[in-house]
């Protein structure tokens, strides 16, 4: 002050006093992240408000010592009157939030008005204060506030900072004038703009603190009404009249959180930001104290329902005898379902002066409903909120829940019972993922939502092929679906794999709810799998046959099939807006006709589960974790299903780690009991010439499997041995093999075409050759030489051979068109000429 009164004396320039509030403001603002950490919510708020309060002040002082000099009148002379607007008004002003100001005066000959407030609105400016403001002389007050309804909304929560008195109480006489004029077109307008702005600002995980669902304009919406009603100055005012202490209190909690996350993202932005962004949560969590970032943004989703429930009872409980319409009571009359409750034109009702009913005489009342979308009003709303649910919950209960889900529009109850916050309530299994919020960059919405969405999207299919197929299901299987849809991601919020959590939960509440024990087993093996369709979809190549058969694997039969193909289409619609696209559509539907073909093939999906549980057990071995991941993930790229079954774990993982090291071609020999070769190889193996060779031992089996990066491997074990000294010949015959010039006279070897079977449409990427026949000296030297001939790739051999029989099987590409040219397989092998009709 001394500074001011010091800039005044030497008539110093109004840049010069600007200069200096600017400087002051600044250093004020400065000292604000120092406040926030000893006084938070609306403690800060309050303490800022009052700051501004004296700086407002002071500057209002300052152009009257300026503009009278030293014949300074009485301040509550001078006919002006300083008055806080809006959330200044209402001491909830936040950093960088625009103070909103009103400057009222009145007429009077006496005094140059309109130059002091010029001067004053300058020296705020240009110091630096976010200034919104309005000029009106008290008797235009009235008019102006007709004009435009955030004009009368603003001064209708006006509060006196500085100035004259009589100008304030006469200013306060105007605004209680405006108050009383015309409350129900206010209020009516105030309600629809708050619906508007719901809608616009939904339920989010990026909620915006001020202007979503439960933020803090539906907590002025309530000031408002009840300020326009009442004449009241805080909603504490209203405490035992309208509502409970408790459920103010509540209320307060809810809405001191939201006070300090809007000041802390304000600070952490340096600029007016209410958006509760991912990038912000973990410094908005280690300023207000919270050491898991999740749960703040748990808190704020939770305290945002609360203010929203809130606001929507207690907003409709004062307002209800304004916007009743007379019209409509006898409609009401002829639309009563029980005392106090009624239905009209798809709106559900309830009296608030009805006694709180039981929870099972609500849940009777939504049964009998006709089945169809349904609102529920702020009265019926009031019933579910603070109705008695008793545990555990009795059995009738939970046959009136089954009842609900049998509806073929449930989601309107699940968003009533999620408004009324008894969704956690009714089902147990939303206790832990209650307002859990999804930081995985894909979900829209918390948990809870979410599931409630997935069922609204189940409800509502778009697409004709999945809805057709949606309305081949019987009722229980509708049923059992609809169960899993809701319970799917209540597994969250746990350490464990959710999908396996899932499972367990929804197995309990199937059983409350009197499932079939069939039905129960696929709820909880759709829970397992709800993501395993979409991620194969979209991750995998959905045109490899292994994939399709080790899918299918995991899904079982066709029936699960089509349960998760609907349960996948509402999982992803329920994610977001604009998730679920003509792309993902196509991958799906795909995935799900090709997968359908292979349902019919039940010894090669038992195969793919077999194959699955042993990929499993290698996982979990030390050594597989030893391994380097590019080595992991080839190991288990191997498509070959017989590989797994054949070889021990430990077997699978060496076999893997050989033919890693391997350059162009390596092979062991073991001479241990009966002869052994093993070969792996990139480049061409001769294995006739091989086989030719070695025609003197009959071969007990032979392996032959395609592993990874063009390694082939092969495993021949001979009925016989040879010496310790024929061991450096048969390496050398093994190194020749490496030869593809060179050939071998073959054995007469003969095979009767009925002996032979090519099954072509064993896979959509293999065929399959039988050959049962005579066992005969050098047969598989013969049957190699012909597919090397060929060009045909074989992938996988099962040799079987006694010593009067063989019965040999080879698994071959579908390569070259040789499917369409199977004649040519038969006369090689047989040579005879195949004729064929």
């Amino acid at each position: 002050m001394l500074q001011i009164e010091d800039i005044i004396e030497k008539n110093g320039s109004d840049f010069e006093l600007s200069k200096l509030f600017k400087a002051y403001i600044r250093e004020y603002k400065t000292s604000l992240p120092e406040l926030f950490t000893k006084n938070q919510g609306k403690d800060f708020l309050v303490h800022h408000t009052k700051q501004l309060d004296s700086i407002i002040s002071l500057m209002y002082k300052t152009i009257l010592r300026r503009v009278f000099g030293n014949y300074l009148p009485m301040r509550g002379s001078i006919p002006i009157a300083i008055v806080a607007l809006g959330s200044y008004a209402r001491e909830q002003l936040s950093v960088h939030s625009d103070v909103d100001m009103l400057i009222v005066y009145e007429k009077n000959e006496g005094y140059n008005t309109g130059l002091i407030i010029e001067k004053l609105f300058y020296l705020i400016l240009d110091s630096g204060l976010k200034l919104g403001h309005r000029v009106h002389e008290v008797g235009d007050l009235f008019r102006a506030s007709n004009e435009d309804i955030t004009i009368k909304t603003s001064l209708i929560e006006s509060r006196f900072v500085t100035g004259s008195n009589f100008t304030w109480h006469a200013t306060a006489k105007e605004l209680n004038r405006i108050r009383l004029y015309n409350q129900r077109e206010f209020i009516l307008s105030k309600i629809e703009e708050a619906q508007t702005r719901r809608k616009k600002y939904p339920n989010s995980m990026q909620p915006n603190i001020k202007e979503s669902v439960g933020g803090l304009r539906d907590s002025n919406l309530i000031f408002w009404i009840a300020k326009t009603i009442y004449g009241i100055t805080t909603l504490k005012d209203l405490t035992n009249k309208l509502y409970t202490e408790e459920e103010y209190k509540e209320y307060r909690v809810a809405l001191e959180l939201l006070f300090r996350v809007r000041t802390a993202l304000h600070l952490i932005a340096n600029k007016q930001e209410d958006r509760l962004l991912l990038e912000h949560i973990p410094e908005v969590s280690r300023m207000l104290g919270f050491s898991n970032q999740q749960k703040l943004a748990s808190k704020v989703l939770e305290a945002q329902w609360r203010i929203s429930n809130f606001t929507q009872i207690f907003v409709k409980k004062m307002a209800r005898a304004y916007i009743v319409d007379f019209s409509y009571v006898s409609k009401f009359r002829h639309n009563r379902i029980s005392k106090g409750i009624y239905e009209l034109d798809g709106r559900v009702f309830a009296s608030y002066n009805l006694t709180i009913q039981p929870i099972n005489t609500l849940l009777e009342i939504l049964v009998a409903l006709p089945d169809k979308p349904y609102h529920f009003d702020a009265g019926f709303l009031n019933q579910f909120t603070y109705t008695k649910i008793s545990y555990p919950l009795k059995s009738k209960t939970y046959t009136l829940l089954k009842e609900l889900l049998k509806k073929r529009d449930m989601y309107c109850f699940l968003k009533l019972f999620y408004d009324s916050g008894v969704l956690d309530k009714l089902f147990l299994n939303f206790k832990k993922v209650l307002h859990l919020p999804q930081f995985d960059g894909y979900h829209s919405y918390p948990v809870d939502i979410h599931s409630i969405k997935s069922v609204e999207a189940l409800e509502n299919i778009k697409e004709p092929f999945i809805q057709n197929l949606y309305e081949t299901f019987s009722p229980d299987e509708k049923l059992l679906l609809k169960v899993v849809t809701l319970f799917h991601d209540t597994g969250k919020g746990r350490r464990q794999d959710h999908s396996e959590v899932g499972a367990k939960l929804v197995v309990a509440i199937a059983r409350k709810l009197k499932l079939k024990e069939e039905h129960i087993e696929r709820c909880a093996l759709l829970v397992r799998q709800h993501v395993t369709m979409s991620e194969v979809a979209f991750k995998e190549n959905i045109h490899n046959e292994k994939t399709l058969y080790k899918f299918m694997s995991s899904i079982g039969d066709a029936k699960n099939l089509d349960l998760l193909y609907v349960l996948t289409y509402a999982d992803i619609n329920g994610v977001g807006g604009g998730v679920y696209s003509s792309f993902n559509s196509k991958l799906l539907h795909d995935l799900y006709i090709s997968a359908l073909e292979v349902t019919q093939n039940f010894e090669r999906i038992t195969d793919a589960s077999k194959r699955a549980n042993i990929e499993k057990r290698v996982q979990r071995l030390p050594e597989f974790g030893e391994l380097p991941k590019i080595l992991q993930s080839k190991l288990l790229s191997i498509e070959s299903s017989l590989f797994f079954f054949k070889h021990t774990l430990l077997d699978i993982i060496s076999i893997a780690v050989k033919a890693n090291k391997m350059d162009k071609y390596d092979f062991t020999i073991e001479t241990n009991g009966s002869l052994s070769i093993e070969i792996y190889r990139k480049i061409p193996l001769n294995i006739g010439f091989l086989l030719a060779t070695l025609s003197r031992l009959d071969v007990a089996s032979m392996e032959i499997f395609t592993l990874f990066d063009g390694v082939k491997y092969f495993k021949i074990e001979f009925i016989e041995n040879i010496d310790s000294d024929e061991v450096m010949e048969l390496e050398d015959i093994i190194k020749k093999a490496f030869d593809m010039s060179l050939h071998v006279q073959m054995r007469s070897v003969e095979i009767n075409p009925d002996e032979v079977t090519i099954d072509c449409e064993h896979s959509l990427t293999h065929a399959e050759i039988s050959i049962k026949t005579q066992n005969q000296r050098g047969l598989l030297a013969y049957i190699m030489e012909c597919f090397e001939e060929l060009n045909i790739n074989i992938v996988t051999a099962k040799i079987h051979s006694t010593k009067h029989k063989v019965r040999d099987s080879f698994l071959m590409e579908k390569q070259n068109n040789i499917c369409d040219n199977v004649d040519k397989i038969y006369e090689l092998l047989t040579k005879k000429t195949i004729k064929r009709g």
